[in-house]
């Protein structure tokens, strides 16, 4: 029998609570993101030279990046900017969302959630850093010199900019196929055994991945795939590890 003071009202306490604290962590984190965009911004137009010196390195003698639009080089830096907050901001984000989901979850849980948490976010760094130190330079080397002879190379800084953070986030998350392989594995969704089975179809995919993901070449397709189907492989890695771990505890509580 229900107690008589267990009203609507008293059913509701909970969710509001809950609502509050996520816009709490919701403001949190964008503050963060605007402290970091704020102490950033003075640094705006290295931020944007720093980005665009793998193609600028490149460049024909007499060649240069261009401006075609009135406002672009004031937005490119600012987009850029805003764009290089919300990345070094991503930790900070995460642990807000961590904190507003942890309560809730086990302690085994907890442990598990934590190492990939930390992991996802090294890892997109980890693409990114990869795209602009590895990538870059090839696929800007075979741009500039693939071009008609009579044709002066003149990038537009906007087009430029769209262009490399759709690499960056392409990479970022292609980084990640270690986590998602693992957790497909930890969960009981599949086995080591039925990916490793799927290996022909997963090197198709990550072609395809990187023909929708990245420019129609061969050269920047071929270095997103590569890449991918090896994290795959370390993810299977990883799911081994993780299963023998789980089998050898179960002895371990039979005994």
């Amino acid at each position: 029998m229900s107690n008589p003071g267990d009203g609507p009202e008293q059913h509701q306490a909970p969710l509001i609570e809950h609502l509050i604290e996520l816009r709490s962590r919701l403001l949190r984190a964008v503050v963060a993101v605007l402290v970091i965009f704020l102490g950033l911004y003075a640094f705006a137009n290295d931020i944007y030279l720093f980005v665009a010196q793998p193609l600028m390195a490149l460049l024909p003698e007499g060649s240069q990046m261009i401006a075609t639009e009135v406002a672009s080089p004031f937005l490119a830096p600012f987009k850029l900017t805003l764009v290089a907050a919300v990345f070094i901001a991503v930790p900070y984000v995460l642990h807000q969302a961590w904190a507003f989901v942890a309560p809730g979850l086990y302690d085994n849980e907890k442990a598990l959630a934590i190492p990939i948490l930390a992991s996802s976010v090294l890892l997109f760094y980890a693409g990114a850093a990869f795209a602009y130190y590895a990538v870059f330079p090839l696929l800007f080397e075979f741009f500039t010199q693939t071009g008609p002879e009579n044709v002066t190379v003149m990038t537009d800084i906007n087009a430029y900019l769209n262009f490399v953070l759709k690499l960056f986030f392409a990479f970022g998350m292609a980084f990640e196929i270690p986590i998602a392989t693992f957790l497909l594995i930890a969960s009981g969704a599949t086995t080591v055994e039925s990916l490793s089975k799927k290996r022909p179809y997963v090197v198709l995919g990550c072609f395809v991945v990187g023909m929708l993901l990245t420019p129609p070449d061969v050269i920047s397709q071929s270095l997103l795939a590569i890449p991918m189907y090896l994290l795959y492989e370390v993810g299977l890695l990883f799911g081994r590890l993780a299963r023998r771990k789980k089998e050898r505890r179960e002895v371990e509580d039979d005994s």
